[in-house]
């Protein structure tokens, strides 16, 4: 590629938004973490590279840890709503629980949370950090018959761009929070579990009140998956590489 990333236009982000714009090599999610105190809510930290869509933003919740958490999920929602927005509509945008998005059904990336480590679950935070990172291109992944488990947008067909995505998903971050503080997480809940990929048995699914995920199949007992292990473990991330597993 002739272009560098830092000749990447920048996205037009709706009014609430500032953008911070961080080097190739930089983490958004980490940085973001880091200065969220000084940040402030709306902040966009976004890492201008090629082969990834890599970004976060800061929130400031009004609720105690153990809910405020639950913004995870219109954040999901939002980046599903953005990736779908641009790629083929043929195709299904899904979530492995809790975190890991799925484009006809591989592994394109993912999302996580990140709060104040000195947080108590009955105080509220000063600030929640949701992190972004999609493959954008398996260009330098070698023999992509050999990792048939994840898939990217240039894979894909998808057309997008960079600044476009992100353009959608602060859009539909928006949206979403409106639909909570409008019509109450019941509704918020609903979106993010209509694109939740269950195996096994068809059970009904709700989210708890802590963010659990609640699976009530006939005639058994309710399963439940506990939200905060499953967010700390982002099953999506490469710990050795930093980047969505292949």
């Amino acid at each position: 590629m002739i272009a560098t990333a830092a000749r990447l236009p920048l996205p037009d982000l709706p009014p609430g938004y500032s953008l911070v714009l961080l080097r190739e090599r930089d983490d958004a999610f980490r940085h973001a973490c880091g200065a969220a105190a000084q940040l402030g809510a709306g902040t966009l930290v976004w890492v201008r590279r090629f082969d990834l869509v890599e970004f976060a933003v800061v929130l400031e919740p009004e609720e105690t840890l153990v809910s405020a958490r639950r913004a995870f999920f219109p954040a999901m929602s939002a980046l599903a709503d953005a990736v779908g927005s641009a790629c083929p509509p043929d195709k299904p945008v899904e979530f492995e629980w809790p975190g890991t998005l799925l484009f006809d059904r591989a592994r394109l990336g993912g999302g996580r949370l990140g709060w104040p480590s000195d947080c108590r679950n009955d105080a509220t935070p000063d600030w929640l950090v949701f992190g972004v990172m999609l493959l954008a291109s398996k260009h330098n992944s070698g023999d992509p018959g050999l990792t048939p488990e994840s898939t990217s947008l240039e894979d894909e067909e998808c057309e997008f761009s960079h600044e476009g995505l992100i353009e959608n998903f602060a859009r539909n971050l928006m949206r979403g929070f409106h639909l909570w503080s409008e019509q109450g997480f019941g509704r918020v809940a609903e979106d993010y579990l209509s694109r939740l990929s269950l195996p096994g048995a068809k059970a009904r699914a709700t989210i708890a009140e802590n963010g659990d995920l609640v699976l009530n199949r006939m005639g058994a007992e309710d399963d439940r998956l506990a939200f905060l292990p499953a967010l700390q473990q982002v099953a999506w991330l490469d710990p050795l590489t930093g980047r969505p597993r292949l």
